[in-house]
Parts: C-alpha cells; sequence; structure tokens
C-alpha cells in the first residue's frame, strides 16, 4: 500500500466513524429497529433454505447423515423456528430471558432429533448474553449451553465422533462467548475514556473559575489594602489640616502637602495593581511594573500614619532581612491594615506598639494600642468583623498562619502567626 493510499484513508475512516455514530444514536431513539432487523436476517439466511429445500436440500449429502436427522414437517419446522429467532427480539432488553428460551427450544428440537440451520440463533443468544447480560448469569448459562452441546453431539454419533462434534461446537460458542465479552471491555473502555474526558473538561473549567476567583479575591484585598489605608490617612490629615488652618496655618499648609503625598501614592500603587490586569498591546501597551512593598516600606508607612496623627513605636527582631518577597508582602499588608483600623478607629493622638519578631520558622506580628488619647467610646464594637481582618487571615493563611484580634485593656491588640518552614516536608 502506498503513501497515498494511506493518506486517503483519512477521510474514509472519518465517513465510517461519522455513518457509526449516526447509527448508535439512532439505534438509541429506536432500539426495536436492530432488534427487528437481526430477527429478519436471520430467518432469511438460516431459517428461509430449510423451508424451501429442506434440511439436506432434499436428499443432498451423504446418506449416514440423512439417517441421523428426523424430518419434520413444515408446520412443526416452522414452530420450531419461530421458538428459536423469536426471542431475539429482547435479546438485549432481558438477554438472560431471551437465552433460556433459545436454549429451551433448541433442547426440545434436538430430542426431537431435528436439525436446523435456525440452531445459530443459540450462539447469537449467548454473544448477548455476554454483551448485555449481568457477568454473573454467564455461569450458569456456559453450563446450559455444554449440556446442550452434548445432547447435539450424542445425536449425531452415528455421523461423526462425539470428540469431533464436541469440539467443534464448544469451539463455537467459545468464539461467540468472548466476542460478546471483548466488545463488551472495550465498549466499557470507552465508556472510561469519554468519561475520564468529562472529568477532566469539568476540572479544567473548574481551575479556570477557581483562578479567575483567586485572582480576584487578590486584586480585591490589594484595593483595599491600598484604598482602605491611603483614604483613612487622608480623611485624618484633611480633619486635622482643617481645624489647623484657624490656628496655625503653617501646619494646614503642611497637612495639604501630606494629602497630596499620599493621595499620588495610592494612585500609582493603583496604577502598578490594575496596570497587572490591562492587556498588553505591545511594547508601549505594557504597564509599567514596580516591585512589591516589604518590610523595607514599613518604616515611610509609619511615618505616614505619624504624621496622621498616630504615634507608632516599630521594632524588629530575628533576620527579617532574609524573608523572601512574598512573606515580607504578607508582612506589609497585614500591618498596613491594622495601622488602619487603629488609625480609624483610635483617633489621631492615639499611641501603638509595632512588632515583627522572626524565630527559627515562626514569623509573629503585633500591632497593639492604648485607645483613643482621651475617655471616648470606641467607634465599632468588639466583635465587628470587617473585610480587612478576612483579607488578613487570608494572607496568613497562605503559610499556614492565623490573625487573632481582640480589645485588650483599654485598647485593641492584633496578633498575626506564619509558619515559615518549607513546604512538601523539606527540611
Amino acid at each position: 500500500m502506498t503513501t497515498d493510499d494511506l493518506s486517503g484513508m483519512g477521510p474514509l475512516v472519518a465517513r465510517l466513524g461519522r455513518a457509526g455514530q449516526r447509527l448508535r444514536h439512532a439505534d438509541q431513539d429506536r432500539p426495536w429497529v436492530l432488534d427487528t432487523a437481526v430477527v429478519v436476517l436471520v430467518f432469511l439466511m438460516f431459517c428461509l433454505p430449510d423451508l424451501l429445500h429442506g434440511v439436506h436440500g432434499d436428499g443432498d449429502g451423504p446418506r449416514r447423515f440423512r439417517l441421523a436427522f428426523t424430518r419434520l414437517p413444515t408446520i412443526g419446522m416452522l414452530a420450531l423456528q419461530a421458538g428459536l429467532v423469536l426471542p431475539l427480539l429482547w435479546r438485549r432488553r432481558a438477554p438472560a430471558v431471551a437465552f433460556g428460551a433459545v436454549t429451551a427450544v433448541f433442547v426440545v428440537q434436538w430430542s426431537l432429533g431435528a436439525a436446523l440451520r435456525a440452531d445459530v440463533a443459540l450462539f447469537v443468544a449467548l454473544y448477548s448474553l455476554a454483551l448485555h447480560g449481568r457477568l454473573r448469569q454467564l455461569s450458569w448459562a456456559c453450563v446450559a449451553m455444554a449440556g446442550a452441546l452434548g445432547l447435539v453431539a450424542a445425536r449425531v454419533s452415528a455421523a461423526v465422533s462425539v470428540g469431533d462434534a464436541l469440539f467443534f461446537l464448544l469451539s463455537t460458542a467459545t468464539a461467540a462467548l468472548a466476542l460478546g465479552l471483548m466488545i463488551r471491555i472495550r465498549r466499557a473502555q470507552l465508556a472510561g475514556l469519554r468519561d475520564r474526558a468529562a472529568r477532566l473538561e469539568i476540572e479544567r473549567d473548574q481551575r479556570g473559575r477557581l483562578a479567575v476567583a483567586a485572582e480576584r479575591a487578590r486584586v480585591a484585598r490589594e484595593m483595599h489594602d491600598i484604598v482602605g489605608h491611603n483614604l483613612s490617612v487622608i480623611i485624618t490629615l484633611a480633619d486635622a489640616g482643617a481645624y489647623a488652618t484657624a490656628v496655625a496655618p503653617e501646619r494646614g499648609r503642611e497637612a495639604l502637602h501630606l494629602i497630596g503625598d499620599s493621595g499620588r501614592q495610592a494612585l500609582s500603587e493603583l496604577r502598578r495593581v490594575l496596570g497587572v490586569l490591562r492587556e498588553a498591546d505591545g511594547p508601549r501597551g505594557e504597564p509599567e511594573l514596580s516591585p512589591q512593598p516589604g518590610l523595607a516600606e514599613i518604616d515611610a508607612l509609619c511615618e505616614g500614619v505619624r504624621a496622621a496623627g498616630l504615634e507608632v513605636v516599630y521594632r524588629t527582631a530575628g533576620d527579617v532581612d532574609a524573608l523572601d518577597s512574598g512573606v515580607q508582602l504578607t508582612v506589609y499588608r497585614i500591618v498596613q491594615e491594622a495601622l488602619t483600623n487603629t488609625l480609624k478607629h483610635a483617633g489621631a493622638g492615639a499611641r501603638a506598639n509595632l512588632a515583627v519578631v522572626v524565630a527559627d520558622t515562626r514569623l509573629t506580628i503585633t500591632v497593639q494600642d492604648f485607645g483613643p488619647p482621651a475617655p471616648a467610646v470606641r467607634p465599632g464594637t468588639a466583635n465587628e468583623e470587617g473585610h480587612g481582618l478576612v483579607g488578613m487571615r487570608e494572607r496568613a493563611a497562605l503559610y499556614g498562619g492565623h490573625v487573632s484580634a481582640g480589645p485588650a485593656g483599654p485598647g485593641w491588640t492584633v496578633r498575626a502567626a506564619l509558619d515559615l518552614a518549607p513546604r512538601g516536608g523539606a527540611r
């Protein structure tokens, strides 16, 4: 076969595959059509010749074969043929019942000493039982088949030895049984492959949706941290500047400058976050990226909240410079959210202690304030949890940590613990 012949088989195989798929769909819609076609085909190929010419062609064949079998009247022959062929109509819906009915008629027929070409229906019923029936039914079906074929071998012993007859008959039955089991296994494998492909497609879609949801959550946390912190600082500075304008104009102008710096910082960070989401249109359309904030930026963060009126004492312990960028970003965002909440609830003039401690494989963040500077009711309730605390817990959970927040005397304390141990069992 040449290369051109092989290349031409591609469209042919595709057309055959589509035709087979259409036939399967048609069979699923009208299964009785195929069952009826099988019965009609068996009748035309095996029953009709016996009715027209007799079992041995009106005396054709060796005399010993003619003497071994009993000639039946047409009515009797037609009745036995109907008993052998008609049960094939429900060979797929009730294969065990069909096999039992065919076997019973087969035994009756050979008990009478008659031979019919329609006996092929017994092998078709065995094939259908192996393909469509329950596997535990095959054991008794094989026993019944062997008994029926033993009866045939005994009846033809005058013409053929029992051993030769059994070998031929059992080989034919084994071939029908093996063919049914082979097709059954192949169909099960194809069904498993289709099911696996469907599950993989579902899992792919789910992973895509989870990735989109995770990215949206990440961007939402970044936006919350940036907007929430800088707006809190800007609002506090605006209130202080409005008060200082009438008393000390220089402090009012300083507050306005700080508001501008905070706004520009927030705008720059927003552009960085949103720039990652923007599709690049080419070399000029790519967003300008800047490094994510880390521990080095916490000093500037503290300066910003100090300018807004919150007195912050910041200290570190341990090898904080060795932390990777992901951990540093998590620490920065947790500290930023905690100081923002302190500025929002405790107000200007309050004091807070910030500590970042690294000990072995554990990192601890503590932000503790001492309440409003004057006796007053702290805004919010003690059990109120906003999106900020949820975001802090989500960030800490990425490193196997946790966040706790609650009142401590007149003030409020936020503690976060991160696990710095390598993942995957590495030491």
